[in-house]
């Protein structure tokens, strides 16, 4: 069995995206701007029996398109509330790009993102069994995201469910970026990949977790929802640039990159407005 997580080393920096190849099935292969990373990672010729996808945010999806063009009879597995917008991702630029700074900003930071053939998709709703993966519906960080427990090794592939955490430090960010955080159904997504009884997770921010992960995550998304709730933007920023630098030490810049604070706060502030902080 091969199983390795690849640095896709996203604006030359490490631990910042990772994409996990499992017996010639990519899982989140990242955004468009790290794609020739990951090729000249995967080797001349490679060829994935599949591309699974957590959920359609540019740093876990964005290359995908792209990457068809090279392998256009690979199959993408994608929740059916994402799906549309690989097909046509006009509406996903256009939300993005108010985050981002608009077309010029998204392609600096993510490169092209290419619409994905309706041939090329296989569209999930949670409970299947695809490729050797188990499949569960996950919302929480995004209202299309599931989870894939490779029951051969036994390591569930959590994109941002399980959080971001920097190896070798155990000090751990829940990405809570907008547009639909939700942190009922997130804890309620913790329970349903725990069940799985996983020995080991694999995360996008980065790399190989223990399934203790899960509770760690649950208790960093309860600490920064308190957080939000008791100071505006600038002091939730402040706070977690604070608790970062303190506990990952030289990785600091990495765990900002890959959770940026100003988009922490605006999708919890979006949660408590939406959800009354219920």
């Amino acid at each position: 069995m091969r199983m390795r997580c690849i640095d896709t080393r996203h604006k030359g920096r490490e631990k910042v995206i990772g994409c996990w190849e499992v017996d010639g099935v990519l899982i989140d292969p990242g955004p468009g701007i790290t794609e020739r990373t990951l090729l000249d990672e995967l080797g001349a010729g490679y060829e994935p029996r599949a591309i699974l996808l957590t959920h359609i945010h540019f740093d876990h999806a964005g290359a995908t398109g792209s990457l068809l063009r090279r392998w256009p009879s690979v199959p993408v597995y994608v929740h059916e509330r994402g799906a549309p917008h690989m097909l046509d991702p006009s509406k996903l630029l256009a939300s993005a790009g108010r985050l981002y700074g608009g077309e010029e900003g998204l392609r600096e930071l993510w490169g092209e993102f290419v619409p994905v053939p309706e041939a090329n998709l296989r569209v999930l709703t949670g409970g299947e069994t695809v490729e050797g993966f188990q499949v569960d519906y996950t919302p929480g960080h995004a209202s299309h995201h599931v989870c894939y427990f490779h029951e051969a090794s036994g390591v569930a592939f959590v994109g941002d469910m399980g959080g971001a955490r920097i190896p070798p430090h155990a000090f751990t960010v829940a990405p809570t970026p907008p547009p639909d955080i939700d942190v009922a159904a997130w804890h309620a997504s913790i329970a349903a990949i725990r069940a799985w009884q996983p020995v080991a997770l694999g995360l996008t921010h980065f790399g190989e977790a223990p399934a203790t992960q899960l509770d760690v995550c649950a208790q960093a998304l309860d600490e920064q929802v308190a957080l939000e709730a008791e100071t505006d933007e600038a002091g939730f920023v402040a706070a977690m640039d604070e608790r970062i630098r303190a506990h990952c030490g030289e990785d600091a810049d990495a765990m900002i990159q890959a959770t940026p604070l100003d988009q922490l706060h605006m999708g919890l502030a979006r949660w408590r407005k939406k959800f009354g902080g219920a």
